[in-house]
């Protein structure tokens, strides 16, 4: 049986961290003849989010590896650090919000069937009902506060398409899932939230194929937690042409 490795960076998240852990555990994933290999990293959060971890751990036993960063490194640091641990035949990253759904997991396992695919995206921008069509989900009318955010993902994704020569239509998806033997060979720089331009611009440079699925999405206010602005926006900008001429 397969070992799909999931990766949990988290940050100051205590409000929602139990709530995703109990999520990710629910998932059954052995219609798909995979294993879970939950993989959660602690940011050095300074509120009770470390202590959220350990005691849901405790409970769950063995279900949970938890490792913890002594002060902030960042996000794409976090990742990195959950990279190197994972032993998982695919790895996915998974925020600790509760922005996406981890049912979906299946959704992005399918396509790995194919020995050809190495590299799934979960695109919030396509329709689960038609996926074809590629009906816009995200412009719906969502909280005020995604409107910068969605603009932005509109523009670092035309940005990769255009400098890489790709077609995907959601760069800034949390949702992406690779084969572990392909992550573990891109020699990743990320400290913060570049983690996602820098990934989607390695794997294109190195000829890597992005296939695409459709998920739905939930996206938090600040007033909620949500983290990432619009320097992070230009900063991943900056990463995707950087990369396209650097490796």
């Amino acid at each position: 049986m397969a070992i799909l490795s999931i990766i949990i960076p988290a940050y100051n998240e205590e409000q929602f961290i139990e709530e995703l852990l109990q999520r990710v555990i629910a998932v059954d994933l052995h219609s798909l003849f995979y294993e879970k290999e939950i993989i959660v990293i602690d940011d050095g959060s300074t509120d009770h989010t470390a202590k959220k971890i350990r005691a849901f751990q405790q409970k769950h036993k063995s279900a949970i590896h938890f490792f913890f960063h002594s002060v902030n490194k960042g996000k794409g640091t976090a990742i990195r650090t959950g990279i190197a641990k994972a032993t998982g035949n695919i790895i996915l990253i998974q925020d600790a919000d509760l922005e996406y759904d981890p049912q979906e997991y299946l959704r992005i396992l399918a396509p790995f069937s194919d020995p050809a695919v190495s590299v799934v995206y979960g695109t919030r921008y396509l329709s689960v009902q038609d996926v074809d069509k590629k009906s816009l989900v995200l412009s719906r009318k969502y909280k005020k506060s995604y409107l910068l955010a969605y603009f932005a993902g509109r523009i670092l994704t035309w940005t990769t398409n255009f400098i890489y020569g790709a077609h995907i239509t959601d760069e800034a998806t949390c949702y992406k899932a690779f084969r572990a033997s392909i992550l573990k060979s891109l020699p990743l720089h990320c400290t913060g939230f570049e983690f996602c331009p820098e990934v989607t611009a390695k794997v294109l440079k190195r000829g890597y194929k992005i296939v695409e699925v459709p998920i739905s999405y939930d996206p938090r206010t600040y007033d909620e937690g949500k983290k990432i602005n619009y320097k992070d926006g230009f900063e991943a900008l900056w990463i995707l042409l950087k990369y396209r001429f650097m490796d």
